[in-house]
């Protein structure tokens, strides 16, 4: 099994995800933007997951791979593979997908709960009712056709959703570990400007080695649930 990852800075990369690929046998491959690597064949991946970064999917002038980038995922979500996008990779998958991507009434940074939205039917992944997640981001999306809502907040309204059983898009960041905290900190710390929704470095820097752990293991869930879709 093989799952490759789609980076779009250095200083985002998979955290907890990482550990949990290697346990459960898979290897690793990856496309870094920041240095012009090259996109795999789709047929020589089983499951994809597209990270975060500062920029914006409408960014495609400044970074011309963005074009790319979205027909890919959009490939390999039409092909069946388990696709997960994690914060700006929630809002590729929902561009690539006939989206509209834009400015969230506020920015989200630091640590900030979300629900789970209630849904029928045992094909759509059930987060727990209420987490506290680890947030940087200031743009949000509309969902995409045929897309289920799953998780939501006061602060921003789509923070997950759901296309089919095997692609899931988190606007949150699960994966997150004191270490990549603190990396994204010191490389985006100018955007803590303060707001109802943004922490400060201390803020968000103080957190127990607890709530790691509580939303590592969420995260670990959310790619048993992918795994699993693979049939």
């Amino acid at each position: 099994m093989r799952a490759h990852y789609l980076q779009h800075v250095p200083f985002e990369g998979l955290g907890s995800i990482e550990a949990w690929f290697q346990q459960a046998g898979y290897e690793l491959s990856r496309t870094r933007f920041f240095v012009s690597e090259e996109l795999p064949e789709i047929e020589d991946i089983d499951l994809l997951v597209v990270m975060g970064g500062p920029m914006s999917v409408n960014d495609e002038l400044e970074y011309p791979w963005l074009v790319p980038e979205k027909k890919f995922i959009r490939t390999a979500i039409e092909a069946g593979k388990p696709v997960l996008g994690i914060c700006l990779g929630a809002q590729l998958i929902a561009s690539s997908m006939g989206g509209e991507v834009f400015p969230n009434p506020v920015k989200e940074i630091g640590w900030f709960p979300v629900e789970a939205v209630p849904s029928k039917g045992n094909s759509v992944f059930q987060f727990p009712e209420e987490i506290e997640v680890f947030h940087w981001h200031g743009e949000t999306f509309d969902l995409p056709d045929g897309s289920v809502q799953i998780a939501k907040s006061n602060g921003c309204e789509n923070q997950a959703f759901q296309i089919g059983s095997n692609v899931i898009g988190l606007q949150f960041h699960l994966e997150t570990t004191p270490v990549s905290a603190r990396a994204i900190v010191e490389n985006c710390r100018d955007e803590l400007i303060s707001g109802e929704y943004v922490q400060s470095e201390s803020e968000i820097l103080s957190a127990t080695r607890g709530r790691y752990s509580s939303i590592n293991s969420v995260m670990a869930t959310v790619l048993e649930y992918l795994h699993a879709s693979k049939g």
